[in-house]
């Protein structure tokens, strides 16, 4: 039986960070939120709503990404690659599992900042009516807060014993495959300031690389699977909010 991933249409999203681990893997899955050419939208986020909004499923989750596997729901990013992590061989035997989640959290505190740099008023409102506190909290974290995340991958990279092509251990994890994803949303938000990210951070931009040619995650983006980063998902491309890199 295939996994059933759940996520809004048309963006990649917190959903992109689970998909990965799925392609790369080469497990089955449907996209709920995307399904086939001759499946109907609103049908497919019929479904999707009705899991959210249902008044029995005793494990109903807050919102999507959310995964089916199947009786079981699994809701959070994080916490669905947990759940995935040893299924899929993308995370360690060992209580270097932990260790992985611990890192996957971290990205995760790291999105919910991008996404602050467009709405750091509401989340219910137009980035459109909150542009001077965005411009403000965007210069703020791409001065202070992308460097000092992006300094601490990088010190794990380095001080990983078993080298440094992946975040831990000595093979692929789930944690590198997201750190792929958080670097090609950054270069796509923010392409002026991260202009010298590979000089800065070699061991994330080769790890970056190394990823991208993996031959399922390559084939993935090259599909149109692949959604095509936009100004409604995490990452945007706000020019006026961008910075040439110091």
């Amino acid at each position: 039986m295939p996994y059933e991933l759940y996520y809004w249409d048309g963006l990649q999203g917190r959903g992109e960070f689970v998909r990965l681990a799925l392609e790369d893997a080469q497990a089955p899955y449907v996209d709920i939120g995307r399904g086939g050419e001759d499946e109907d939208e609103g049908e497919r986020q019929a479904a999707m709503m009705a899991v959210l909004n249902s008044k029995t499923e005793p494990m109903i989750p807050f919102a999507p990404p959310f995964l089916k596997d199947g009786d079981l729901i699994v809701s959070q990013t994080a916490n669905i690659l947990l759940y995935l992590g040893p299924k899929l061989g993308l995370a360690p035997d060992t209580n270097l599992r932990y260790v992985v989640h611990g890192l996957q959290l971290t990205i995760a505190d790291m999105v919910t900042e991008v996404h602050d740099t467009h709405h750091p008023i509401a989340s219910g409102q137009y980035y459109e009516e909150q542009k001077v506190p965005a411009k403000t909290r965007a210069t703020d974290f791409l001065e202070h807060r992308l460097p000092k995340f992006m300094r601490y991958f990088e010190r794990v990279l380095a001080q990983n014993p078993h080298g440094d092509r992946h975040l831990v251990g000595d093979s692929l994890t789930y944690v590198d495959l997201s750190m792929f994803q958080l670097i090609e949303g950054l270069h796509y938000a923010f392409p002026r300031a991260t202009a010298r990210f590979a000089s800065r951070y070699p061991r994330l931009a080769a790890l970056r690389k190394a990823v991208g040619a993996r031959p399922y995650i390559a084939a993935y983006l090259a599909s149109e699977r692949r959604l095509p980063f936009n100004e409604t998902g995490i990452f945007r491309h706000y020019p006026e909010l961008d910075a040439a890199a110091h």
